[in-house]
This record gives C-alpha cells, sequence and structure tokens, in this order.
C-alpha cells in the first residue's frame, strides 16, 4: 500500500496522523521541529519526518517515498510551506488534499486588526505599556522595532533549547521570556496578562485549535487590547471531516472500524496518557436559541467535532459551522459514533436541560458500551424559564410532561396548588382545558407558554374555558394553578358521595381495607374485575394517580355509572371495560395489583389469566357467599400464589332512634389477599 504523507504542522494534522495510523494504514508525518517529533511519536505504522523541507527537498522526498496521498496539515498563516506542498505534489502527480483549519468567527470590533506582524509591530511602536506577544518565535524580530521592546515585548514562546536560545540573542530574556506549550486556557492566559500588567495581546486567528476564543476572552477580562494579524487568504480545501470522509473512499477498512483504537498494541510504547480519549457530551441547549444557551454549551458546540441532535437542536447550533448527524434515537446515536471514530469530541444537543424529562436518561444507558468518556451539561429547563417569565417560584410546582407520553394532568392539578406540563401538539391546550372542566376544575387559571426563547414567543393566560377555543403553536408548556387543590390522600370516601343507582356498591370501611391490602404504587397498573358503581376503581386511582385502574364492567348501566364518578371524582386515570372476565382482559396492558368484586362465576379462569398476564400480581378478592370463599379456597390451593390472607370482616355503624343509638350490622365480607409466586 503506497503511504500516506501528512505534513503535520497544526494539531488537527497530528490527529490525522494517529487515527489512520491506529486504523493499520501506513502514514508519515512531516514535522518542521524536533519539539514536533516529541509530540508525535513514532509507531508501527507512523514514522516521523523531521525537518524543514523546500520545495525541491519536498519533491525529492515524495520521490523517495513512493507517496500516493499527501494531506497538507500545515499552519494557516504558513503560506509559503503550504504553496511549497502543493508545488511538490503537482509535479510529482501525487494526489494532494488541503487541510484547512476551521475559523472562529468572534467578535473583534475592538480589535486592532492588520496584516502582518511588521504592521503589528510599527503600530505597537506608537504605545505605551506592556505587550504579550504569542505570534511565534519565527516573528520575534519584528518587534525589535518597538522602544524598549526588551522590557515592554513578554514573548510567549514554544520551550525548546533552540527557540530558546534564538530567542535570546534577539534580546528577550529573563521573565520576558516565556517558553511553553499551547493551547493555553482562558484563565492561564488570563493569568498572564495581569501577571505582567499587559496592556495589549498580539495573536493570529489561530481558530479552536489555537485557543484563539480563550485569548480573546482573557483580553477582554484583563483589560487589554488585541492587536489581531489577519489570516492570510487560504487556498481552497477541505474541513477535518470532510478529509476522514475522503479518505474513507480511499481506504474501505476505515468504514469497518466500528470502535476508535486508544490503546496501545504490542508494538508501541507509547503511554495511554499520550492518547486522546474519545469523549460524548450530552448538552442541554435551553429553549433552543443561541441566546439562551449556557456559556459552557457554547463552549462544547465550538469544540466538537460532531453535532448530533434532532432537527430543531441542530438549527439551533448553525453558527459553529460543523459537522451534524440528525437523529434522536439513542441505539442509532451510538451505533453512529462508534462507526465514525474519526470524531474524537462528539456533542449530543438536547432541549431544556438534560435532566428533566430529556432523552439523556437513554442515552447513558446506551452510551454504556461505548468506549469513550461521557460528559454532562445542564441547560435552562422550560420550567425554570416559564416561572422565571411569571414571575413565580417553582419549587413547590408539581413537574409533569404529557409530551409523547401518557400523564394523569387532571389528578396533579387536583391534588397541588401549581402543576407544570410539557404539552405536546398544537391541539394539546385545547383538550386539557376542555378535561379541566369536565373534571371539575374549571375555576382553576391556565398559564401557557408558546416558542418560549424565540423571537415570537408567547404567554397567554385565562380560564379554562376562555382558553380553550385558542390557537396554538405545536412548542407549548402549561401551568396551572389551583388555589383549592386537596393536598392529602383521599381515602375511606364516604359512600354518600358517590353516584349510585341499582348498581351494588362495596361500602367504605370494606373499600378502604380492600384497597390496603393491595399495597398499591403510584404508577400502579390495576384491573377492578366486577366494578359495579366504580367506588373502588375511584379510591384506587385516588391513590395511584400516575397508574391507570382498568374497570371491567358487563353491565352498560354500571358503566355508566363508573364514567359519572370518574368525573365527579376527577379521575381520568379509570379506562371503562365493557365485557365479561376473563375474555374482556385481553389486549389489556400487564397488571401489577387485581381487585376482584364480582367473578359471576368465572374466578378461576380470572386468576389463571392474571397470573398469565403478570406472574409476580398482587390480588385481592371480596366475596360474602360461603359459596365462593370455598371457590376461593380452591384456587388458592389450585394456582401458584403465595403470601395468602384470609379476613371476615363485620361492620356495624349506629344509627339514631330517638334518644338513642342502635348498632346496624353490615353483611359480614370475605376479604382474601394473595401475590403470584412459587407456592
Amino acid at each position: 500500500m503506497e503511504p500516506v504523507i501528512i505534513f503535520a504542522g497544526t494539531t488537527e494534522g497530528r490527529e490525522l496522523s494517529e487515527y489512520l495510523s491506529a486504523q493499520k494504514i501506513q502514514v508519515t508525518a512531516c514535522v518542521a521541529t524536533e519539539y514536533g517529533e516529541t509530540i508525535l511519536r513514532g509507531k508501527q505504522y507512523l514514522n516521523i519526518h523531521t525537518g524543514r523541507m523546500d520545495a525541491a527537498q519536498m519533491k525529492a522526498f515524495l520521490q523517495k517515498t513512493g507517496a500516493g496521498l499527501v494531506v497538507d496539515a500545515t499552519h494557516p498563516y504558513a503560506a509559503v510551506v503550504s504553496q511549497n506542498v502543493a508545488q511538490a505534489c503537482r509535479e510529482t502527480k501525487t494526489e494532494y488534499l488541503r487541510l484547512i483549519r476551521e475559523s472562529q468567527q468572534m467578535e473583534t470590533k475592538e480589535a486592532v486588526l492588520v496584516s502582518s506582524v511588521e504592521e503589528a509591530a510599527a503600530y505597537l511602536a506608537q504605545t505605551s505599556g506592556n505587550i504579550l506577544a504569542t505570534t511565534g518565535s519565527k516573528e520575534l524580530a519584528k518587534y525589535t522595532v518597538i522602544p524598549d521592546y526588551e522590557k515592554r515585548v513578554f514573548a510567549r514562546v514554544l520551550s525548546t533549547k533552540e527557540v530558546a536560545q534564538a530567542c535570546e540573542e534577539l534580546g528577550f530574556r529573563g521573565r520576558n521570556l516565556i517558553c511553553m506549550q499551547g493551547p493555553f486556557s482562558e484563565e492561564l492566559n488570563t493569568a498572564m496578562l495581569r501577571q505582567f500588567d499587559c496592556r495589549y495581546l498580539v495573536t493570529k486567528e489561530t481558530g479552536k485549535a489555537g485557543g484563539f476564543k480563550e485569548k480573546l476572552r482573557a483580553a477582554e477580562k484583563a483589560g487589554a487590547k488585541v492587536v489581531l494579524v489577519g489570516r492570510p487568504e487560504e487556498q481552497s480545501g477541505y474541513s477535518y471531516g470532510e478529509i476522514i470522509e475522503i479518505l474513507k473512499e480511499k481506504f474501505p477498512e476505515l468504514k469497518k472500524s466500528e470502535k476508535i483504537v486508544r490503546k496501545s498494541s504490542e508494538h508501541q510504547t507509547e503511554p495511554k496518557s499520550r492518547l486522546r480519549e474519545r469523549v460524548v457530551t450530552l448538552v442541554g441547549i435551553g429553549m433552543g436559541t443561541l441566546s439562551g444557551m449556557t456559556a459552557e454549551a457554547l463552549e462544547a458546540l465550538e469544540e466538537a467535532d460532531l453535532l448530533i441532535g434532532a432537527g430543531r437542536m441542530l438549527q439551533a447550533a448553525e453558527h459553529v459551522c460543523k459537522p451534524v448527524y440528525k437523529e434522536y434515537d439513542p441505539v442509532r446515536i451510538v451505533d453512529y459514533i462508534n462507526a465514525h471514530p474519526e470524531h474524537v469530541r462528539v456533542a449530543v444537543l438536547l432541549s431544556g436541560d438534560i435532566g428533566f424529562y430529556s432523552g439523556a436518561k437513554r442515552l447513558y444507558e446506551a452510551l454504556e458500551g461505548c468506549s469513550c468518556q461521557v460528559r454532562s451539561i445542564c441547560g435552562i429547563s422550560s420550567v425554570v424559564y416559564f416561572c422565571g417569565k411569571l414571575r413565580m417560584a417553582w419549587e413547590d410546582v408539581c413537574l409533569r410532561s404529557a409530551h409523547g407520553r401518557k400523564v394523569n394532568l387532571t389528578g396533579a392539578v387536583r391534588t397541588h396548588e401549581k402543576t407544570f406540563s410539557i404539552l405536546s401538539g398544537a391541539d394539546s391546550v385545547g383538550k386539557l382545558c376542555k378535561e379541566l372542566q369536565e373534571y371539575g376544575l374549571a375555576h382553576t387559571r391556565v398559564y401557557i407558554g408558546e416558542r418560549l426563547g424565540y423571537p415570537d414567543e408567547r404567554i397567554s393566560s385565562g380560564s379554562p374555558k376562555e382558553m380553550e377555543g385558542g390557537t396554538y403553536d405545536g412548542l407549548c408548556v402549561a401551568l396551572i394553578e389551583n388555589p383549592r387543590y386537596f393536598g392529602g390522600v383521599e381515602c375511606c370516601v364516604e359512600d354518600e358521595r358517590f353516584l349510585r343507582g341499582k348498581a351494588p356498591m362495596t361500602k367504605s370501611e370494606i373499600r378502604s381495607l380492600s384497597v390496603a391490602k393491595l399495597h398499591l404504587t403510584r404508577d400502579a397498573v390495576i384491573y377492578d374485575v366486577g366494578a359495579g358503581t366504580g367506588s373502588v376503581s375511584v379510591e384506587m386511582a385516588l391513590q395511584a394517580p400516575e397508574g391507570s385502574v382498568f374497570a371491567v364492567e358487563r353491565k352498560e348501566e354500571a358503566c355508566q355509572l363508573i364514567e359519572e364518578n370518574k368525573r365527579l371524582f376527577g379521575t381520568p386515570n379509570i379506562q371503562v371495560v365493557r365485557g365479561l372476565a376473563p375474555e374482556a382482559l385481553h389486549g389489556l396492558p400487564a397488571p401489577t395489583h387485581a381487585f376482584i368484586g364480582g367473578s359471576a362465576g368465572n374466578l378461576k379462569e380470572i386468576m389463571e389469566c392474571l397470573l398469565d398476564k403478570n406472574p409476580r400480581i398482587r390480588m385481592v378478592i371480596n366475596t360474602v357467599t360461603l359459596e365462593t370463599i370455598g371457590e376461593v379456597m380452591d384456587c388458592l390451593n389450585m394456582l401458584p400464589v403465595t403470601e395468602e390472607e384470609i379476613l371476615s370482616v363485620s361492620i356495624a355503624k349506629a344509627k339514631g332512634l330517638g334518644n338513642y343509638h342502635l348498632m346496624m350490622g353490615q353483611n359480614p365480607i370475605y376479604i382474601i389477599s394473595c401475590r403470584g409466586g412459587d407456592v
């Protein structure tokens, strides 16, 4: 295989060299100095050529190595070197690719813009105050025209013996000579400017890899004026990501690579700490606008090699001009990351905050099988933003989301003073307002926020009736205030509160004891078999506000009563199922709990059906006849159940008779509870 020659004068060039060699592509990386060789050591598939070459020497080198492809990854300001590489490739008829370093478009209106270091020095010669020069050791001689430059100019250069010696010969020594390897953080740049009391910072537009934005921000913090040497006119070329795609077409083995190589091979002596670890950052981008993102989120987007997210998320990051992958499914996202190891820094964009009804939860799980470091950056959630706009505290708000999920919003509103929810679809506001009125919550106040954070943001409020007929954007949230909320746990509901008709009803005390024996959870999925008036269904729905109750009843009159009691008690999490069990149970989701108040002689078949749907189901059975208790005992002996408990309950209530009270007994009730499992 013909080797790939990379003129690796930049961070991107070194990264590309390591990437290709890790994929067993033979690479020769050309660096100008011994320092470049120290930070890019040879490996089995990576050779290093050290030393500067002119066009003729480059031509001879390409002919000697028999290169099939040259990638010119030299510095944007090394225009002459780049021209020589291109000329050598033309004369040897070698395929040539120019890797263009990504430019960073930042606000520089306060900077002094010059076309060269000579022009920068001429400008600074007319000023006073200390100068931090970060344009490289090769340019330092041009600063000697500045009066008293030995004291005014602080030169930051590479930390090699040759560089330090050359700088000293020009008069830069002692505290005015800073030998360090970059790029540098914003904090370190700021500290240097303040330490040496520099009023000017001279820099080139070195892009992301060269720490350009960190220099600008540091100068602003330290009160230093930026003297910016403009980037030379760039020839046409390709971004890092585009170069990778071209190389994949040339070398099919790159396409087969599923995971990036990050550990040493048997032929490799370089420590792992020298290899760049892949980083996947989950970024909360707030409301989805540039102004609504945190500084940390913006920095993550700027540093990323690849952006991933749904369409709206990626639109919010168009300003960074990065390669994108439009996707929101966690499995497909991880598959894509594994199949594209050339992207070392990946940012996955998520709306709002990653901890508030976010896709981050599933992404964390999917990324467990990905050989990378996972970082998290919080964003501004919609509830924080919306409550801020309403001038309302949100620490006592009940948080829900109806976006792509079923949720009992009415139940939350009934039991909380303030309820917030993310809605789903343009018609969701109308449905919510209609339901609030239907379930006795017409007195509440509804606040709707549409397209929060965008220029056309709209916030409106009113009663459910006033808001029901409005037209709303599909991207909206709601906050409902209920001054008459019930904050307790409602149980042992009085019999008189239910609509009864002619349907049988389990009495209050028996109902409460039976529901207690079910050991319900807030998100339980419950069957009420033989629901009658729905009194047990209502009581269970009140105690499982985030769950679902399926009220199974064969008589139409009773079904109508259940629907009426459902609205009366504000429990939309009850679903009436018309029919006879066990046939009516088919097609329903698997239950976690079941109450059997009437079986119509099908008790064994019903219990078998329940155990088939969930072998660990918790069941409570009520019966008043001895025949049924005998049937229950047979089932307990035959079926795989455990934790059986049988109660016989007799209730008597006092009734006034003149000046006296008599205890009036109710029919004795048997309450049988059990759980599916090995006997």
